[in-house]
């Protein structure tokens, strides 16, 4: 039997074009492809838990989970523990994309400052910006980046809970709680 990304076991075969399969095979790709065009960064230290390596094992658990197939809504590894590098059975969950979206973090293009701050050369203040959905909504200029940070801290974490709350009926009661407790570090 051929691997799937050298570690995926396709044990149900007559499925590999189901929802089930693009899954677990993204999934798969995410932390094992050899391309490093394919291989995001953020996914070099990501791995898969050994049954979800089964697609077997992934397609029932998909099938139990609240969330999957519905329109709108992905594959989460990290909601309920901030940070997780493992796909698995017991820490991934279905949340919709705009919650997805709003926990994304883009490292590379950040430069010196903290998560949402920003240096205007030009005055030598520090501005703070959060992303909603995709429009940013500037929160003002702070004198240092401690300052601005906090107004970007207390904006992205109160734009989560509103999220939570918005789909708490349609989520995990897991991730519901993960995000209404969730904290914005200045290390994000």
């Amino acid at each position: 039997m051929r691997l799937v990304y050298g570690v995926g076991i396709n044990d149900k075969k007559g499925f590999s074009s189901s929802k089930e399969y693009r899954l677990w095979a993204d999934m798969l790709r995410r932390c094992y492809t050899e391309n490093p065009i394919k291989r995001q960064a953020c996914y070099q230290v990501c791995t898969v838990s050994e049954k979800f390596k089964s697609f077997s094992y992934f397609y029932d658990w998909c099938q139990n989970q609240i969330g999957f197939n519905k329109h709108g809504f992905q594959l989460d590894k990290d909601v309920i523990l901030k940070g997780n590098l493992t796909y698995s059975e017991d820490l991934c969950v279905f949340i919709h994309r705009d919650i997805n979206g709003c926990l994304e973090k883009c490292k590379k293009s950040r430069g010196l400052h903290p998560i949402g701050v920003y240096l205007n050369s030009q005055s030598g203040l520090f501005s703070a910006v959060v992303r909603k959905k995709s429009t940013q909504i500037f929160l003002g200029y702070f004198k240092n980046p401690h300052d601005a940070f906090n107004a970007y801290k207390n904006e992205k974490e109160s734009h989560i809970r509103y999220l939570a709350k918005k789909f708490k009926d349609q989520i995990d009661p897991r991730a519901y709680k993960a995000l209404m407790i969730y904290e914005v570090e200045i290390t994000d």
